[in-house]
């Protein structure tokens, strides 16, 4: 009381409430501008509004005759922007920059406790705003700047592009359906960013007329500040009492609330969750996790929780997996929906997340194209399926991705045993639906079935592989003496008499023989055209008898002519593996596995009309020897012959040429000018 007699009441203020600019008055906060320029010399040219999104858009002259105004700087900016030409389509046609341009953005989401004031003759008058914008220099201009930049630097390398080097040919276009949007996809679209900038570039601007200061029309809209009326009936929002007075004022913290970010609808506190009923409780969690132990569970569920009600309820959305639960697929996939990926409907997947899961009840590990094979789902459904329950091993496939839970099985063998039952049931179903075979069946490892999981060393895995060796050997060799039998008695003709074979011994040459290594596999253990046993003298070395070098070096000269005539240019590396390709396409036993080396796959070259091509290529170059010998067939039999042999000798002075370069030389060469087109056929 002492404090309130020390400050006494000076004087009594009236309030009115004003309503006739009601949801129609904004107020606007422009940024900083020197004190020589306030925005009472500035004139506005034009000015528009989006009312839906409350953004403004204004556009004001800059006074260019301002001792503050730098006008280099200026006719730069506008010389970046429009360029040296002025049309109807510029942004500054004085070559100036003469104007600005400001975009709003809402200074606040919600201005109901904000007001516009006015006092006049011991009165106060407030009207409520509805937006309060705040105006920033919008900078577009820049953006069209660099727009004219990358323009002007296309045209100037359009000669030089490497476009102009590709072929005008038919391009694919790949033509895809759109899936079916689920109700989560349809959402998801709806609050992206996209979207919403989508939304808001569709409203319409609306232009208006900007008004001075102490223009006549803005003196008359200036009134509509003061309340009309001063009667009560007038003004019965400012007749409350004190406490209610308060209570507007200061409000509970609802717009807290509302401001509060929404979370997504699959993310629940700990909090909220336990005041679910336990079965939703455990769906919930199921979800989104997915795979969990029986005991993370209850440890999730708090102190106090009755396992036997735990149990109950568990099995009602969950399936027993190697000791662990894991989520039934008809609670991810609820009825009436479809993949995200495929389009798939819900009862397709849920057949294909079951036989992942049973295939993970019968062993670790999982193959995923094996799924795939069986399941024919596209290969996006079935890594999600992977994913919610296995982790992928590099080289070995999708591991399960908890250890065997051995502790729940010996606690609960009745519920193991009930599991069990049920996936009898699952196993009957899918192998009607997805005729499943012998092999899907019986799990590919015995160890699998035991409570612990197989652990096996590097010793013991190259011990085992020894043995399952020696294993197949015998029968490996029984069948290659089979095959050897039948060839001899179907080529009796052509016997050889061994005996008085010579084994001759080449000097060593400088030259490598070719690597056919990675082909043997491919010629059904095949070395120079027939087959080799530890203690046989089969091989011939590379030498055979009579006309057999003949039909050789034919054979040979087939495979050059017709790889050059749809080549004309290789390189010996290529070439090499060309080759090796034509020898793993060939019936065991033929000539051409007598042995080729680099020397005569060169020399065959060259008899067939080929010359080699000298390329200067730059010495810091990482390829091999082999990438750097160029062979070209010199005559074809066609029109381009010699158009062919100016394009050789220009390379063989030169790496890289430009295309110019190369139609200019064609030219002079050939006397008469190529079009575009059959200068790309011959550089092809």
């Amino acid at each position: 009381m002492a404090n309130e007699e020390d400050d006494p009441i000076i004087q009594e203020i009236d309030v009115f409430l004003a309503r006739s600019l009601l949801e129609k008055l904004y107020l606007f906060q422009y940024p900083i501008r020197p004190a020589s320029m306030t925005y009472d010399d500035v004139t506005h040219l034009s000015a528009k509004i989006k009312p839906k999104q409350q953004k403004v858009e204004l556009e004001m002259a800059i006074d260019t005759l301002n001792p503050n105004y730098c006008r280099s700087k200026g006719e730069q900016i506008a010389l970046n922007v429009d360029g040296t030409c002025t049309d109807e389509t510029s942004t500054y046609s004085s070559k100036l920059m003469d104007k600005q341009t400001f975009c709003s953005s809402q200074a606040a989401s919600n201005v109901s406790r904000y007001a516009a004031a006015v006092y006049k003759k011991g009165e106060l008058h407030l009207t409520p705003l509805h937006g309060i914008l705040q105006l920033r220099p919008s900078f577009t201009y820049l953006d069209k700047a660099d727009a004219k930049h990358r323009e002007r630097e296309a045209a100037n390398e359009g000669g030089d592009s490497s476009q102009d080097e590709a072929e005008d040919d038919v391009k694919q276009i790949t033509v895809r359906f759109s899936r079916p949007e689920t109700e989560q996809a349809r959402q998801r679209r709806v609050q992206s960013y996209e979207f919403l900038q989508k939304r808001q570039a569709e409203e319409h601007w609306v232009h208006l007329h900007y008004y001075g200061l102490k223009d006549s029309r803005s003196e008359h809209e200036r009134q509509y500040l003061f309340s009309q009326g001063h009667g009560l009936a007038e003004n019965t929002e400012l007749i409350k009492s004190p406490s209610e007075y308060l209570m507007m004022l200061m409000p509970p913290s609802v717009e807290e609330e509302n401001d509060k970010p929404v979370a997504p609808s699959n993310v629940l506190s700990m909090a909220q969750l336990r005041t679910l009923p336990l079965a939703d409780q455990i769906k919930i969690l199921m979800k989104n996790v997915k795979v969990m132990p029986f005991a993370n569970l209850m440890s999730l569920l708090g102190s106090g929780t009755d396992s036997t009600a735990v149990l109950r309820c568990i099995q009602q959305v969950a399936m027993l997996v190697q000791g662990n639960w894991v989520v039934k697929s008809d609670v991810l996939y609820p009825k009436d929906t479809s993949s995200p990926h495929s389009g798939v409907p819900a009862e397709v997947l849920c057949r294909g997340r079951d036989f992942v899961m049973w295939k993970f009840t019968q062993d670790r590990w999982v193959v995923r194209k094996e799924v795939a094979a069986v399941t024919k789902l596209c290969p996006e459904d079935v890594k999600d399926f992977l994913e919610h329950m296995s982790v992928a091993r590099i080289n070995k496939g999708w591991e399960f991705m908890l250890p065997y839970d051995e502790d729940f099985v010996k606690k609960h063998p009745d519920i193991v045993q009930r599991q069990h039952m049920l996936w009898m049931g699952i196993q009957a179903k899918l192998e009607k639906v997805y005729n499943l075979l012998k092999e899907h069946l019986t799990p590919k490892k015995q160890e699998a079935q035991s409570a612990h999981p197989l652990v096996v060393s590097g010793e013991q895995r190259v011990n085992m592989a020894k043995a399952k060796v020696k294993q197949n050997y015998g029968q490996l060799e029984k069948e290659f003496q089979k095959q050897k039998a039948e060839m001899k008695s179907n080529d009796t003709s052509a016997k050889i008499d061994i005996s008085n074979i010579r084994i001759k011994e080449e000097p060593v040459s400088d030259e490598e023989p070719m690597d056919t290594s990675s082909y043997e596999g491919m010629n059904n253990g095949v070395v120079n055209g027939l087959h080799a046993e530890e203690d046989s003298v089969d091989s011939l070395n590379g030498h055979l008898p009579g006309g057999c070098i003949d039909r050789v070096a034919q054979e040979l000269k087939a495979f050059v002519s017709s790889t050059f005539k749809k080549q004309f240019v290789l390189t010996l590396s290529e070439l090499k593996r060309l080759f090796n390709l034509h020898l793993a396409s060939l019936p065991p036993g033929h000539t051409l596995f007598s042995g080729i080396s680099d020397k005569m796959l060169q020399d065959m070259v060259l008899d067939t009309g080929c010359k080699q091509i000298l390329v200067p290529f730059p010495p810091q170059t990482a390829a091999s020897p082999d990438e750097l010998k160029v062979y070209a067939l010199w005559e074809a039999g066609d029109t381009y012959d010699q158009h062919r042999q100016v394009l050789l000798e220009i390379f063989s002075k030169n790496y890289r040429v430009r295309r110019n370069v190369i139609q200019n030389q064609l030219s002079q060469e050939c006397g008469e000018d190529l079009n575009k087109q059959e200068v790309d056929r011959v550089l092809k």
